[in-house]
């Protein structure tokens, strides 16, 4: 476990020492279960499908980068945004036109994540049990409320959450939305994600404290180095979210 900023002005002076009663706001895909990877997969699958004459595979992924943010600008997050953005790819690279079949062929990539059962990451439920007997835990996640709400239901880790926020985008100006509609303490509560762009950096922006739990399959277009904490906030970064017992 890493800790970085003042522990002592904060009142903690042993950080073996458990915080008690915080507000622990957790991100959910790639944070409770897996879910880039299988993006990843349709991707390599859609690059492969597309088999492009000219383009190298790390060019088409960076045009797929460029359509997702696109989309994502325009529709928002989920798979049907970025079914858009493989179908946009598709149009934008092809010597031919997207066919009824291509399309259908296209739209099974997407499918194929849909249809993925939840797959934890190690020691989540436990994790969250013990943790929901001393604090308040609230899930705050991005992207299309039906899906993400469907993979919570499905994750069978509801009953550990007093709320759930799904969010359109999680910057600085949502989360100061979330503390203020919810009466928060900003000095005990703290967002914990994989993401620095969406979890962490934000976060700290809005006067929270932050722990980063790295994923290897972070979707790249949440790469951000991560800031550092301001002055009496606390930030700290750990190898699972099950390391969050020693502390919480």
């Amino acid at each position: 476990m890493q800790w970085f900023s003042g522990l002592y002005n904060f009142g903690v002076t042993d950080p073996t020492t458990r915080l008690m009663q915080q507000t622990l706001l957790l991100d959910a895909d790639d944070t409770l279960w897996e879910n880039n990877i299988y993006f990843e997969r349709a991707i390599t699958a859609f690059i492969s499908y597309l088999d492009h004459r000219v383009h190298a595979p790390d060019e088409v992924r960076e045009h797929l980068n460029h359509c997702e943010r696109a989309t994502i600008a325009k529709y928002g997050y989920g798979l049907q945004s970025f079914r858009r953005s493989l179908v946009d790819c598709f149009e934008q690279l092809s010597d031919a036109p997207i066919s009824p079949e291509r399309h259908a062929r296209i739209v099974a990539f997407t499918e194929a994540i849909a249809a993925q059962e939840i797959e934890l990451l190690p020691g989540v439920d436990a994790t969250l049990a013990e943790l929901s007997r001393r604090h308040t835990l609230v899930m705050v996640t991005k992207g299309n409320v039906d899906e993400q709400t469907d993979k919570l239901e499905r994750s069978g880790l509801r009953p550990h959450f007093s709320a759930v926020e799904v969010l359109a985008e999680k910057n600085v100006a949502a989360y100061k939305e979330l503390v203020s509609r919810h009466g928060w303490d900003t000095k005990s509560t703290w967002m914990i994600g994989n993401s620095p762009k969406s979890d962490v950096n934000p976060a700290l922006g809005a006067g929270l404290n932050a722990v980063f739990i790295p994923h290897d399959s972070t979707w790249v277009l949440e790469h951000e180095n991560v800031d550092a904490a301001p002055s009496g906030q606390l930030f700290m970064e750990l190898g699972s979210l099950a390391e969050l017992t020693r502390t919480f």
